[in-house]
C-alpha cells in the first residue's frame, strides 16, 4: 500500500510517501530542493556515485511513521545537504525548512 500525504512546513506544503512493503516500510518527506528518508537511505551512495547530482538529503533511522521522521535527529546527511546547514541531529522538519529556504538556489 502506498500513502502520499501533504505536511504544511510553514506556508508551504511539502509531501510524505510511506510506501508498506514485506516487513518494512518505506518513507520519505521531499520539498523542491531535497528530501529527508528512513533509514533506506543510502547516503554513501548519494555522496559517493551519485555526488555529481548534489543531492541534499538527509537519513533518520528507527521511525516507523511519516511523523516520527519529522521529529526524529537525522542520523546522516549528504555533503549537500551540510552546504546548506543542515546538520547531523536537527529534526527531520528543521531540515526541512533549511530546504525550502534554499529552494530555487
Amino acid at each position: 500500500m502506498i500513502r502520499v500525504v501533504p505536511y504544511m512546513i510553514g506556508s508551504t506544503a511539502v509531501l510524505g510517501v510511506e510506501v508498506k512493503l514485506p516487513k518494512t516500510t518505506l518513507l520519505a518527506i521531499t520539498t523542491d530542493t531535497g528530501y529527508i528518508m528512513c533509514g533506506a537511505l543510502d547516503v554513501g551512495l548519494l555522496n559517493e556515485r551519485l555526488k555529481d547530482r548534489g543531492i541534499i538529503a538527509g537519513r533518520a533511522v528507527g521511525v516507523r511513521t511519516l511523523e516520527e521522521l519529522m521529529e526524529a535527529p537525522l542520523e546522516s546527511v549528504t555533503v549537500q545537504a551540510e552546504t546548506i546547514g543542515i546538520r547531523i541531529g536537527m529534526k527531520g522538519r528543521d531540515a526541512l525548512e533549511r530546504m525550502l529556504e534554499h529552494a530555487g538556489s
